[in-house]
């Protein structure tokens, strides 16, 4: 599975307790309102001292690594709340101070090594699932996005991305990882996909020209050499890829916008001018692109915040990306 660092998680938990080292999960199920990490958020720590992740800006770790070390020895799982003072919170880069509460499972133990395997087996098939724990009886379960025990609620919280509780019962939400395929090796993609990984996405560079899509150019990237159709037919299409064309070839983009259009990506942007994309199009038409289809193209491509570099453009469409994905 290709999936950014920051958010390998359950995988690394697994691998340190398949390991024998032990290992536990810490999940925030309640912030305050100015929290650094999002409900839902996860830190793996290892009977060895290892951690992966976080809970908070810094002000809890400690705490929270102790009681996981403790949770080790016996086998329980923990719920933790933490008021955070006023000072602590301006130490770690908040305005203010509140309440966090983390939930604190070991692996093998309170939460089932199947269980855990069978999640991590669903992350790296991209299969949307949640992890289901009752706070009271201690029961746990993995739920699909079909699941209506909880009513409809599951899959609303799949779509926005939003993990929290429904009575007793926690709701952690774990949807595919999201992808960033970008068609066309230019410059503007060098940093793009730097941003990209860093924001969390699994950047992928499809191109055909060996001078562009080169490993000397991108170092540790993934690159396919195919034509953009093709390439995008190995890569995947789904609710949870960007797409970005950059090369200002139509031979290129556009069977890569196609593919798209046809497709349930949440983003579709396309570098250049107005009177580039007007000519665009012109073609999609031509094709028999109905108009709604072609209204989900981004172009020209990125927010407008005045980018003349190619770093500065490159902010710009992850900053666009970002905002279609959270705000629609």
């Amino acid at each position: 599975m290709q999936t950014g660092d920051f958010d390998a998680i359950p995988e690394t938990a697994l691998d340190w307790h398949r390991a024998g080292q032990g290992a536990v999960l810490a999940t925030v199920i309640e912030t305050w309102g100015s929290a650094p990490r999002p409900v839902g958020s996860l830190l793996a720590i290892s009977g060895e001292g290892g951690m992966a992740g976080s809970v908070s800006g810094g002000c809890v770790e400690g705490a929270v690594i102790a009681e996981a070390l403790e949770a080790l020895g016996d086998g329980r799982p923990r719920l933790l709340d933490f008021g955070v003072s006023d000072d602590d919170a301006f130490a770690v880069g908040l305005a203010c101070g509140g309440r966090i509460r983390v939930l604190v499972e070991p692996v093998g133990a309170a939460m089932p090594e199947a269980l855990l395997a069978d999640l991590v087996a669903a992350r790296a098939a991209r299969r949307a699932l949640a992890y289901l724990v009752d706070t009271e009886s201690w029961e746990r379960r993995l739920a699909g996005p079909e699941d209506t025990a909880l009513g409809p609620q599951i899959a609303e919280r799949m779509r926005s991305d939003r993990s929290g509780f429904e009575g007793v019962c926690f709701v952690a939400i774990h949807n595919p990882p999201l992808r960033l395929a970008v068609i066309g090796a230019v410059h503007i993609a060098q940093p793009l996909v730097a941003m990209a990984r860093l924001a969390g996405f699994a950047p992928t560079l499809i191109d055909p020209r060996p001078a562009f899509g080169s490993a000397e150019r991108f170092p540790g990237e993934t690159i396919l050499d195919d034509w953009p159709d093709a390439g995008l037919a190995v890569h995947g299409l789904d609710a949870r890829t960007a797409v970005v064309t950059l090369t200002h070839d139509p031979k290129l983009d556009d069977p890569a916008i196609l593919a798209a259009l046809g497709s349930d990506v949440f983003y579709l942007g396309c570098l250049g001018s107005p009177r580039t994309h007007a000519k665009r199009v012109e073609r999609l038409e031509a094709a028999g692109i109905p108009a709604e289809r072609i209204a989900r193209i981004h172009a020209p491509v990125g927010l407008d915040i005045g980018a003349r570099s190619p770093a500065e453009i490159a902010v710009s469409i992850m900053a666009q990306i970002v905002a279609t994905l959270r705000t629609g």
